[in-house]
């Protein structure tokens, strides 16, 4: 950074930069920034990478003139945001990094063999402990092979996975996707393809229960090819290795594997840089407390270290390894369970080291507020309503669908028919298409990838729709299919008008009907559900029958003009239009939302 001899000051921006490392080199807080990007059309959350030409203006209104910086490599793949561990490495000294151990999540349809395999990995290849030690799950382990160790997550699903990335955290750096050589490719393996894709793992194949006399290897190689991985003796990419976790048959094949994926894979870290790594669980011990287990991704945690993780923070304890065994450090791709938080992390939530107390402290209050900012104005989901906007803001290349259809030969012609679609410079990306209603793990996807979920004659089941609500997810049901087709082209010409819905929050019964040579009649009433609005829209409803829709003119308790009238209460109310109130009328509020289709 540098001074030009005037007001203004130079500064070298990155290709893509997070909201909160432009603010520390801008001597802004976040808040700043993310209210001026917000001024300028942009929605990011602290953590959230933006383009050079963002970042640019928003220095520039503080006073910067911004000059390119010359990156030595690329580390970004196309169409994925780095997760910030990444984003850590990639920004330490190239001569300090250092090959470390990778860390591998399983993940297969229901009952295909997950978990048996990762317990005899376990059992067969975990790096010995002392005599004594207590074993006790911690949510992760190490197993050996030719001398090298491997880290396995004990979480497997998708969910639990995908979970993860939601927070930016990306904790595995290979998948092994299990799948039954008697069964096939089945749903859940093709929404854990759709996970791992989307998270841009690379993806290695572990061919289960090869020793049933139903096992039909090549059926299921061909499955694969269908789905886009080519095992590697058709001339494809995709490492397949025949397995029976239960007669622990091709295991160390399997580890073989691994260590060649992690060979072709830059798996590096700095042992002695910035302390950074993910929750992979989190619990409170009646007599411990806080527990958590971090799996640290790049520097070396200690004893002592005051760590910050989302809105927790505490200088550690105790640390303990896989074994129970209590250690005092911890390098790269090392679980460990910890002692020392105030409050209990979510899982997936990265953790950092800090210099003091009240550095952690003063970091969760930053988050606390910057938080409050986000909740009102940045959701990272897109709306197909929004779309061109954000597209012409820079935030968006394409659009990210899960297609779900109520049988196969809807979804075939969906599909083909949206990839038909050529509209401008946004293209259209399909990550996940299936069969069935919509459920809590489409809408995970969803937020993990910021796409939107479309639904062809299905349904969204509640705890789905409870959790696109939360998460800001926008699903779109249809039951024409050129209808469909037609809102995602008129989305990608920045044409879609936002889709409205009447919310009914409140009815009254009218009592008694006032008349006012002025105004005409006024309708006495009581409250007797929800609330009555004066900005709101009034239904009058007559024997069952709805006789006037219009505006309320007035809105009164006793003598005063008031805003609303809660259940219980009385009021009188004036309608734009309409004066024929009788008794025993009801009268209906509603208010005209703008809704994403549910």
């Amino acid at each position: 950074m540098s001074d030009n001899g005037h007001n203004t000051k130079t500064i070298e921006l990155p290709a893509s930069i997070s909201v909160r490392d432009l603010a520390q080199n801008i001597d802004a807080s976040p808040i700043e920034v993310i209210k001026t990007l917000m001024a300028n059309g942009v929605m990011a959350n602290i953590n959230q990478l933006i383009d050079y030409d963002t970042a640019a203006i928003v220095a520039a209104e503080m006073g910067y003139e911004a000059t390119p910086e010359v990156p030595e490599e690329s580390a970004e793949a196309d169409g994925g945001e780095i997760p910030l561990w990444r984003q850590v490495i990639a920004g330490e000294d190239t001569s300090k990094l250092t090959n470390r151990p990778p860390v591998i999540t399983i993940l297969g349809h229901v009952d295909h063999g997950k978990t048996t395999l990762l317990d005899a990995i376990r059992h067969t290849n975990v790096v010995e402990g002392e005599a004594g030690g207590i074993t006790q799950h911690i949510g992760a382990y190490q197993a050996e092979h030719n001398g090298r160790v491997i880290t396995f997550l004990d979480t497997p699903g998708h969910a639990a996975f995908t979970a993860m990335r939601a927070r930016g955290a990306q904790g595995a750096d290979i998948v092994v996707l299990v799948v039954a050589a008697d069964d096939g490719v089945m749903p859940q393996t093709r929404e854990a393809i759709a996970h791992a894709k989307a998270a841009q793992v690379p993806i290695l194949v572990a061919l289960n229960k090869i020793d049933k006399p139903n096992a039909d290897p090549d059926r299921v190689k061909q499955q694969l090819a269908e789905v886009g991985l080519v095992p590697d003796e058709w001339d494809g990419d995709t490492i397949l290795v025949p397995i029976s976790a239960k007669k622990k048959m091709g295991l160390d094949d399997l580890l073989e594997a691994i260590l060649l994926v992690s060979d072709n894979t830059q798996i590096l870290a700095n042992p002695e840089g910035r302390v950074i790594g993910t929750v992979i669980e989190a619990e409170i011990d009646r007599s411990k407390g806080v527990l958590a287990t971090l799996l640290v991704q790049n520097g070396t945690l200690n004893v002592g270290d005051v760590v910050v993780v989302g809105n927790s923070h505490g200088r550690l304890r105790a640390m303990f390894d896989y074994h129970g065994r209590q250690i005092k450090r911890a390098g790269p791709s090392t679980p460990v369970s910890v002692m020392g938080l105030n409050e209990v992390p979510q899982a997936g939530d990265l953790f950092q080291v800090v210099d003091s107390d009240r550095e952690a402290r003063a970091i969760v209050q930053e988050r606390q507020a910057t938080k409050q900012v986000e909740a009102e104005a940045t959701k990272d989901a897109v709306s197909l309503e929004q779309l061109f906007d954000r597209f012409q803001a820079g935030e968006l290349k394409e659009l990210r669908l899960i297609v779900k259809a109520d049988v196969q030969g809807s979804l075939e012609p969906i599909v083909s028919s949206l990839k038909d679609i050529k509209t401008g410079d946004i293209g259209i990306n399909i990550l996940y298409s299936e069969t069935g209603n919509i459920g809590e793990n489409d809408v995970m996807l969803a937020s993990a990838s910021k796409a939107i979920v479309i639904g062809f004659n299905v349904q969204a089941d509640a705890a789905a729709r409870r959790l696109a609500e939360s998460e800001g997810i926008s699903i779109r049901l249809y039951d024409i299919i050129y209808r469909l087709t037609e809102d995602i082209e008129k989305a990608l010409k920045g044409m879609l008008e936002p889709e409205l819905r009447k919310k009914v929050i409140g009815h009254a019964l009218v009592q008694a009907v006032f008349r006012i040579s002025k105004f005409g009649n006024i309708a006495g009433c009581r409250v007797t559900d929800g609330e009555i609005r004066r900005n709101a829209q009034i239904r009058v409803i007559r024997d069952d029958e709805a006789i006037f829709e219009g505006s309320i003119g007035s809105l009164k308790h006793h003598q005063d003009d008031v805003r609303e009238v809660r259940q219980g209460f009385e009021c009188g109310i004036l309608a734009k239009g309409f004066d024929d109130f009788e008794e025993n009328d009801v009268l209906e509020c509603f208010i005209i939302e703008k809704v994403p289709m549910m």
